[in-house]
């Protein structure tokens, strides 16, 4: 019996040696990848060496956070470890909520750079208020706020609602608020997408009304457009951090009105098209980056058609992407910026243009403390 014992122990040390060293090859071996497809984001490249940051600790971190990132068969193992969580009962991994109705819930987290957000944001309208513009600022709530409802109930969110009154009341920028436009609708529509951190194309239209209601703008209604379902298995950035495939898939809609005569010019590319959307996009993983053909410095959109000779200049997060398709129905240019990308200052590019009418700078609270492009919005 004890030699059986020894025989199955020293059987089962030999499978785990064989499982760690083929495990250990298959990383060294395999090729890195640099943008991981299902998580819609750049892997972790291995961190450069030195006394200081060994001494203070990145230098581990960063190792520990590239191996993390390039383990072998990564998604199937995430797949299988939310799985498994799921089945015990937890509602919330990795800072996803499993909520009710099929939704995936990112936590919101309270921002950390609030001055440094206040203070771009009061830097730009500093420079340009003198101008014959007229600038507002739109800040989005996240899925978090609008389907409160639906998260476990030991879900305890910072006061979302609270920074976001507090950067407008300090940013001195007149408000646009689309909250009551969301809260009104969120029982007619889906407002955002199960699977995703995006807001959906209605959750869109409901916050063009109140920027339209705001600016004494008559919107165009939605019946008026034309909707189509351009994919039914969309499954977005929140589903890539649990990788569960029992998990449901999405419905893109996007709306067109076929009296718009558009042109479009990416100038980073230098590409022309009369389409606000990219449909290529379709056959990738990241399809919400139909809107505006993903990320671009500047997009230059001309309407010949538009209710208006009025110019806007749209300085912006991905969220607005999908409000484009409504806006310019009102303004015979629109000027998109990534302020990310664009490096010469929008500030500078309202001084240039006095044909320029409007500005609406708008961004989600859910990534507004981590966007890069805050700083360069002046």
């Amino acid at each position: 019996m004890k030699e059986n014992n020894n025989k199955i122990q020293s059987a089962t040390a030999v499978i785990l040696a064989v499982f760690v060293l083929a495990f250990s090859c298959a990383f060294f071996l395999m090729e890195k990848k640099e943008f991981s497809e299902s998580e819609n984001r750049y892997l972790s490249a291995f961190p450069e060496f030195s006394a200081e940051t060994l001494k203070n600790g990145d230098f581990m971190e960063g190792v520990q956070t590239y191996l993390a990132d390039h383990f072998p068969c990564r998604d199937m193992f995430m797949g299988i470890k939310a799985e498994a969580e799921i089945a015990a009962g937890k509602r919330e991994i990795n800072g996803i909520y499993i909520a009710d109705d099929g939704y995936l819930i990112e936590a919101y987290k309270a921002p950390k750079n609030t001055e440094k957000i206040v203070g771009n944001f009061q830097k730009f309208y500093e420079a340009v208020k003198d101008e014959d513009v007229s600038v507002s600022l739109l800040l989005v709530p996240t899925a978090s706020v609008i389907y409160a409802e639906k998260l476990p109930s030991f879900a305890q969110e910072p006061d979302q609602m609270g920074e976001r009154e507090a950067i407008y009341a300090r940013s001195g920028l007149p408000k646009i608020d689309c909250y009551g436009a969301l809260m009104d609708k969120k029982d007619e529509m889906q407002l955002y997408y199960r699977t995703d951190h995006h807001w959906t194309s209605y959750g869109a239209y409901a916050a063009y009304t109140a920027y339209c209601e705001q600016t004494g703008i008559e919107p165009v209604m939605l019946e008026d457009l034309v909707a189509k379902e351009v994919s039914a298995d969309f499954r977005g950035t929140i589903y890539s951090k649990l990788n569960d495939g029992r998990m449901g898939k999405d419905t893109i809609t996007v709306f067109e009105n076929p009296e718009n005569q558009l042109t479009v010019f990416y100038t980073d590319t230098k590409e022309t098209t009369d389409s606000l959307y990219n449909f290529a996009y379709l056959e990738k993983k990241d399809k919400y980056s139909l809107f505006l053909d993903n990320l671009h410095s500047l997009i230059e959109i001309t309407n010949e058609t538009a209710d208006s000779e009025r110019e806007l200049v749209l300085i912006k997060d991905s969220y607005a992407n999908s409000m484009v398709p409504f806006l310019v129905n009102h303004f015979k240019k629109i000027y998109v910026f990534d302020t990310r990308y664009y490096k010469q200052g929008p500030s500078s590019f309202v001084k240039e243009h006095p044909e320029v009418t409007d500005v609406l700078i708008l961004y989600n609270m859910n990534t507004i403390d981590t966007d890069l492009g805050i700083g360069g919005i002046y």
